[in-house]
């Protein structure tokens, strides 16, 4: 046979058919398969009997039931794999992406701090020590005790990630007033809005609950349900059995400019201009009231401000029925929030005449501060149908009956470090329903020529990357003299101090979740150390107790460890007789429990071993408001005692209307034509919990491709801009400039841009720095009238092509 062109081509193919017939090539790849699997740095699964280890996941305060998979007999007690557990009520089996990939927070080293750390390059280069706790210990305890000696212990500021009232923030808080500081300040949460919204309308805080379960009509403005929101496990399950279990099918009407997943997937969504909702909610008041569907008997008993109303002084004064009636007809709202009148009339007398309605706020995930005004005029709908202590409503209940902590005792030096006035000057004029303000912090350091801070503790908060605050506070840190971390990730904050005193990450150390977020019936949550620490770090609540030994403070901590802490209060829970395991019968439907336990020893060994105590919600049909009228104000009789604070406060309204919901106009530039907003994802962390390096497997192309995150862009406004998709854009604010790439999609409002929170860290590891820009660069600063809190959510925006 000729060589020639065809033949050549003819053995070629018959030679690559003929191999592929015969087992030699098949043999060679199961030899290379064998060979590089024993390769020393191929991760190789553990060999052992596999068991689970049950706790609870504190991630995020959703509180979800987890149990670990380990492995019997390995040297380092490895675990894994996390999975939900079906044995508990908060979440029944379900787990979020980020809970599911908890382990790389446990085992990724370049994420984690594994010793105690001091300082070795310039601030903010990463370059650390490795030190000993002991030395750690000795240079903190030291810094303290200088500021005490020199008579300045206010200098000393602390910053709290922690959810209040749990006992690592009650260590914390308790810490700096035994030192002598006024200046403990937390990272703001949505439940802070809510609770002033609370002690303005109700008279106290509440703990936030809303009876999800029990209704049949769900009104969400712009919580992101299956986005992520408040507990992703427990409203995932009970979305679930909305659309599964219930004979009678519960309507979620999803409020959203954007249509996230919640809204394509809600029974109804309701487009509307990102900033307007709080003039929407009133709409729907004045429908309700018009009309007269309101629940009469609630309103006449159990409220007031109404109607109209005289004072002491005979002086008349407007009910919230005359100003919705005048100023919130439906053509009215419809010009401002950019939904239809007949729409907002038939969602209107939809909820007033469901058998069990709730309106529900927070958005997205239910983490960031909100509008005061926005969440008092969804309380004010909630009332007007009677939705307030009642299944499928609202529920006003006492917090968690824990023991309370004795008082602080005070030395000199502290009594007179406490009468100093606080960095932030939170609860003065201008926020006088707020407990702190963390922008303030750092505009206070960044006008001052020398620094008011001497020593920064920063405690679970990564406040460089979370705050909408152009870097500001990022500024501030390099201007303090002395920053110290807790944290045990390598976060931006972190990588800004002087000193680092790592804790354990939440599968190493006892923890807990008091009342997940949302849920309607008391909870307490305990985790467990699921696994023995990897490096060598200390649970922070250990850490406080023994510094407090060190600087001479041990009379205000008398305990021994922060497990102590956790069991002194827990006796209050045996005193409430709750019941700490769960039969399967779901507590929403409980009326009500007997303890399953005979003495408070029995109670701890159980609560430690199934992370569980709850009792059933006992305030349906109770009513008992701490407001000076006794009674739900429609018209708030405590905003009205500040009435000289208006402006400063930055309330436009002037008269009784300042006093009730209203819906305020923003002033944006004019020059700043679009809105920018912000947006969250249930596989993408936004806090100071760094995402799993995993979760990245789980985002689209359109939106983070290789190191360059996107902005949804509807085609519309895209075209008018000439943009193209993929192209990289750049969004300007008053505040800075960001750039990304251009995803052109029909879930975006026209005239309106959506980011993504949880992109563009400078910290953590390779897998999670230098992924696109973090929006919070440019949030302009505006802030909420009443609480003083800064508002992420719709900022003006230049658009442009990079």
């Amino acid at each position: 046979m000729k060589l020639t062109r065809r033949n050549f081509l003819l053995s070629l193919a018959g030679g690559l058919v003929g191999i592929n017939l015969t087992p030699l090539p098949w043999k060679l790849m199961d030899d290379i398969s064998i060979w590089t699997q024993n390769w020393p740095w191929v991760p190789v699964p553990e060999r052992g009997r596999f068991y689970h280890e049950k706790s609870v996941c504190t991630l995020c305060q959703g509180g979800c039931g987890i149990k670990i998979r380990k492995v019997d007999g390995v040297k380092d007690d490895r675990a894994v794999k996390i999975e939900g557990r079906e044995d508990f009520p908060v979440n029944r089996g379900g787990i979020c992406p980020i809970g599911a990939g908890g382990l790389q927070l446990l085992y990724d080293e370049s994420l984690r701090f594994t010793s105690p750390m001091k300082r070795a390059g310039l601030r903010g280069s990463g370059n650390f020590l490795n030190i000993s706790w002991d030395e750690a210990l000795e240079i903190l305890a030291k810094r303290i005790i200088d500021l005490r000696q020199k008579g300045s212990p206010e200098k000393i500021v602390a910053i709290d990630g922690n959810r209040k009232g749990s006992t690592v923030s009650l260590l914390i808080e308790r810490l700096m007033k035994a030192i002598g500081s006024p200046n403990y300040i937390r990272v703001p949460d949505m439940e802070d809005t809510y609770s002033v919204a609370c002690i303005l309308m109700c008279g106290r805080e509440y703990p936030l609950s809303f009876d999800l379960e029990n209704s049949d009509y769900i009104l969400s403005f712009g919580c992101g349900l299956i986005d992520g929101w408040l507990s992703p496990g427990r409203v995932i399950s009970a979305w679930s059995m909305w659309h599964g279990e219930l004979k009678e099918k519960v309507k979620v009407v999803q409020i959203d400019s954007r249509a996230s997943d919640t809204a394509s997937k809600a029974t109804e969504w309701i487009a509307i201009k990102p900033g307007t909702e709080t003039a929407l909610a009133l709409g729907l008041c004045h429908v309700i009231v018009k009309e007269g569907i309101y629940d009469r008997d609630f309103v006449k008993r159990w409220t007031f401000g109404f109607e109209d109303w005289i004072d002491e002084k005979g002086n008349i004064h407007m009910g919230f029925k005359n100003m919705v009636l005048k100023r919130y007809d439906p053509e009215k709202v419809s010009e401002i929030t950019g939904v239809p009148a007949s729409r907002i009339v038939s969602v209107a007398r939809e909820f007033a005449k469901a058998r069990a309605p709730v309106a529900i706020f927070g958005r997205e995930k239910g983490d960031l501060p909100g509008s005061t005004y926005e969440y008092m005029a969804i309380l004010a709908l909630n009332a007007l149908v009677g939705s307030i202590n009642r299944p499928g409503g609202i529920l006003l209940q006492d917090p968690v009956p824990l023991k309370s902590l004795p008082e602080v005792p005070l030395d000199r030096i502290a009594k007179e470090g406490l009468k100093r006035r606080r960095i932030d000057r939170a609860g003065e004029k201008e926020a006088p329903f707020t407990h702190s303000l963390i922008y303030r912090l750092s505009e206070e350091i960044n006008r001052s020529k020398r620094s008011p801070v001497e020593l920064l503790l920063v405690f679970s908060a990564n406040p460089s990357y979370t705050l909408p605050d152009g870097g500001e506070f990022k500024k501030a840190l390099r201007k303090i003299p002395f920053i110290v971390s807790f944290s045990p990730f390598k976060d931006e904050t972190a990588l800004m101090s002087d000193l680092i005193l790592p804790d354990h990450t939440y599968l190493e150390k006892m923890d807990e979740v008091v009342w997940p977020k949302g849920i309607q019936y008391p909870a307490y949550l305990l985790s467990k150390q699921a696994v023995k620490p990897v490096y060598n770090t200390r649970h922070c609540g250990d850490v406080i107790i023994e510094l407090a030994k060190r600087i001479g403070l041990s009379k205000a901590f008398p305990w021994r460890s922060f497990e102590d802490v956790v069991k002194y209060r827990a006796k209050g829970l045996y005193e409430a007789k709750g019941r700490v395991s769960w039969n399967g019968e779901p507590p929403w439907k409980i009326k009500r429990v007997s303890s399953d336990y005979r003495s408070f020893d029995e109670m701890w060994e159980k609560l430690k071993d199934g992370g569980l105590w709850y009792k059933p919600s006992d305030v349906y049909g109770k009513y008992e408001f701490m407001t000076p009228s006794k009674r739900f104000e429609f018209f708030s009789q405590t905003l009205m005692n500040y009435k000289d604070s208006l402006k400063d406060m930055g309330i436009k309204e002037e008269g009784d209307v300042a006093f009730m919901p209203h819906f305020e106009e923003e002033d944006y530039p004019e020059d700043y034509p679009y809105r920018m907003v912000i947006y969250e994802m249930i596989n993408l962390s936004s806090s100071w919990i760094p995402s799993p390096p995993f979760v990245y497997k789980t985002i689209f192309d359109n939106q983070l491709l290789k190191d360059e995150n996107f902005a949804d862009i509807n085609p519309k406004t895209a075209k008018e801009l000439g943009i193209k998709q993929g192209d990289r854009i750049l969004l300007t604010s008053p505040s800075g400039k960001i750039k990304l790439r251009a995803n052109l999609t029909h879930i975006a409002r026209p005239g309106c841009v959506y980011v993504a929170l949880g992109f563009g860290h400078t910290g953590y590891d390779e897998f999670i720095k230098g992924k696109g820009e973090n929006p919070n660069w440019i949030v302009w600063g505006k802030r909420d009238p009443i609480s003083g809190y800064k508002i992420w959510w719709s900022v003006p925006v230049k658009i442009s092509k990079a």
